[in-house]
């Protein structure tokens, strides 16, 4: 037959018995949570920047990295609320190739997806206990939400999930912010239809339960860039994309808190890492010159890690990339103090 079943993984409610979260590492969850959505309401005027790796694919370089992060929060607390980026699924357009940690604990053996889950849960757990930062991780799978659903505080849909409509309906049952990415097309439609799904209640199966939500009233827009049929990568954060998007999120009034957060790299940048930088700055312009852009552009999403660019799996340098290129830390602190200071 067309499935062959390789083994029966591990159910959240036995990995949570497993790697349960400390009441400390709640207390910082909760916490962390609110701020999160008062950026989304308006209620707080700080800037989210959701940053990190491409891909966590190295749990003692990805710590590091968010302990680096740690002490900048640290320093830009009335300003910034930092989310490390822990994506541990990785989207691939043609199904090859390195897939993150929740299939391959090492990228150099073979996937063992009982392990993976395993190594997500730590990976994610390590963050609060260690550093009080809580994390965003991409909802590649939905039926993995069971598995972090007490440790995320984010979640972002991505450009080739954004019109499932699983995903839709999970997200409507979370209780965090969740951004959903425009599609790979760039149809702003399409994103703001998913939106509006997510802010709807439904009932539907998940998990072999016909379960039934409430709607996510923080689910938003995130926008990512595009590719036309040229194959060419077409960025969409410039301020007219900006002042596109406030109009459409005026055409549908039953959504709750609009809101966008700008993804500095993928089509943005034609995945030029070095570029977002100066991509965060156009952004951080647009919100300065008009006042409703700045209350519809809520944070953005830079790739970063230790060493900048990127390796091939097996290189083995400490802190890089093996999928997409990153900033580097060093170039990444600078960029984190310039927002503080101009947001």
């Amino acid at each position: 037959m067309s499935f062959t079943r390789i083994r029966e993984v591990i159910s959240p409610e036995v990995l949570k018995d497993l790697y349960p979260l400390s009441a400390e590492g709640s207390i910082v969850k909760k916490a962390r949570d609110e701020e999160m959505k008062k950026i989304i309401t308006g209620e707080s005027d700080k800037f989210m920047v959701i940053v990190g790796p491409c891909s966590a694919d190295n749990e003692t370089a990805v710590l590091d990295y968010i302990h680096c992060l740690a002490k900048v929060q640290e320093k830009v607390a009335d300003k910034l609320l930092l989310v490390p980026r822990i994506y541990t699924n990785k989207p691939r357009t043609t199904g090859e190739g390195y897939k993150g940690i929740a299939h391959q604990p090492n990228p150099e053996q073979a996937p063992n997806m009982q392990e993976g889950l395993i190594a997500v849960r730590k990976m994610h757990l390590r963050a609060i206990e260690e550093t009080h930062l809580t994390s965003a991780d991409e909802m590649l799978y939905p039926e993995n939400w069971p598995y972090l659903d007490d440790i995320l505080s984010y979640v972002a849909v991505g450009a080739r999930s954004v019109e499932n409509q699983q995903h839709r309906l999970a997200v409507s049952g979370m209780e965090i912010p969740a951004g959903m990415k425009n599609p790979t097309s760039g149809d702003f439609s399409v994103m703001m239809n998913s939106v509006i799904a997510a802010q709807h209640a439904h009932t539907f199966l998940f998990r072999q339960w016909e379960v039934q939500t409430t709607g996510n009233p923080y689910a938003h827009t995130i926008l990512r860039g595009a590719v036309n049929k040229h194959g060419q990568s077409q960025p969409n954060y410039h301020y007219e994309d900006l002042m596109r998007l406030l109009a459409m999120y005026a055409e549908h009034p039953q959504l709750k808190n609009p809101a966008v957060i700008v993804d500095a790299n993928h089509s943005n940048s034609n995945k030029k890492f070095a570029e977002q930088p100066r991509i965060v700055s156009e952004i951080l312009h647009s919100r300065k010159v008009n006042p409703d852009v700045a209350a519809l552009v809520k944070g953005v999403m830079i790739e970063s890690y230790i060493e900048e660019g990127c390796q091939k799996i097996g290189e083995h340098i400490y802190g890089k990339s093996i999928t997409d290129p990153c900033l580097g830390w060093e170039d990444t602190e600078k960029l984190l103090y310039l927002i503080a200071e101009r947001v």
